[in-house]
């Protein structure tokens, strides 16, 4: 007969199931810890020649900028256009109340008009006068009083003719137009605003050229005039900063009286321009004679907060954490390391792959 009995498991092979998944996680430890870890190429932290000197913050600012002033009395009736608006050469920027004006052309209008009819009739009895004293018929005294009354109405006609002129001006006076190609940077008044001669409206800047412009420190100004190179840090789209020559600058000739300082004007190249903005800052590095540095790329420096730090490759090719103290950006020769590394330390190009389990050091 058969046996209906329940089976049951077996109890070693229980206890080995169990103890399967107990060891499972420390199996697969295990085995990530053997698996190798990346490797990270490396480099010598040796000391490169480059120029030294000092920096100092510097703005951007447009070579060719213009505050939008009123030239007439009058509310403003429409300010067409906001901050950061494109315009263009003579494009209408703000409407200034022309009644008063209008009324004003009008009146030389008629005041022109009837100039030239007086200047008519003056010429007319010019003409007779004259026909009558070649006849005897008149004295030269009433030609001489004719002749004198046609130059007062041409004297008369010519100043109407300039009220006009002044009027119709006036007039232009309450369209306020751009001056030039470029965008507007900030508005200074708003439509129902009461417009005086002389009142900032807006300003209006050109998008080239920019310059950069430095304040430098009276007791610095022989170093700065003395530097053998002056160069704009611009920022990389990488991360990393760029540095580059102005094209021309510009030393003023008088100092603040408060500050101290003395204004240099640094024009950047155009392709430099394009990837700044008007208030950006910017560094300005005043650089004289050679001195050797030691030298780490930008890459391989590690920022977590306050802390500086690179990876450096120990004798058996694993890597260390190493706290540094930075110094100046010499852009694509490196960062300066001030104090935190020794000459042939070898320096991880890349912080993040340096820092995961295994990882070696290998050969750039």
């Amino acid at each position: 007969m058969p046996d209906h009995r329940p089976r049951h498991p077996d109890p070693l092979r229980r206890r080995l199931a169990a103890l399967a998944l107990v060891l499972a996680p420390a199996l697969a430890a295990a085995a990530a810890a053997d698996a190798p870890g990346p490797e990270v190429p490396v480099v010598k932290a040796a000391g490169q020649a480059v120029a030294v000197g000092f920096e100092f913050d510097g703005v951007i600012e447009p070579v060719k900028q213009s505050t939008v002033s009123a030239q007439a009395s009058g509310r403003v009736i429409q300010l067409a256009v906001t901050a950061g608006d494109r315009v263009r050469a003579g494009q209408l920027l703000a409407t200034i109340d022309d009644r008063e004006s209008q009324a004003g052309l009008q009146r030389s209008q008629a005041q022109v008009a009837q100039a030239e009819a007086e200047l008519r009739n003056a010429q007319a009895n010019e003409r007779r006068t004259r026909e009558l004293q070649s006849k005897g018929f008149v004295s030269k005294a009433a030609l001489d009083t004719a002749e004198a009354g046609l130059k007062s109405a041409q004297a008369a006609r010519e100043q109407a003719v300039a009220g006009q002129r002044q009027s119709a001006l006036a007039q232009g006076f309450t369209r306020v137009t751009a001056p030039y190609d470029g965008w507007v940077r900030e508005t200074l008044a708003q439509a129902g605003d009461l417009a005086v001669p002389g009142k900032p409206l807006l300003t209006v800047y050109a998008p080239q050229p920019l310059r950069a412009v430095v304040h430098v420190p009276m007791s610095r100004g022989a170093a700065a005039r003395a530097a053998g190179q002056v160069e704009v840090r611009l920022p990389g789209g990488n991360g990393q900063a760029a540095w580059i020559k102005p094209v021309q600058r510009e030393v003023l000739p008088v100092a603040d009286a408060v500050a101290q300082t003395v204004e240099w004007r640094l024009e950047l190249p155009p392709a430099a321009a394009g990837q700044l903005a008007p208030g950006q800052q910017v560094r300005v590095r005043f650089s004289g004679s050679e001195a050797v540095r030691m030298l780490v790329p930008a890459s391989a420096i590690l920022r977590r907060g306050e802390l500086t730090a690179v990876y450096v490759a120990s004798a058996e090719g694993a890597f260390v954490l190493k706290a540094v103290r930075l110094g100046a950006d010499h852009g694509a020769a490196g960062v300066e390391i001030v104090a935190g590394l020794r000459p042939e330390d070898r320096v991880a190009i890349d912080p993040v792959r340096a820092g995961l389990a295994g990882a070696r050091a290998g050969t750039r």
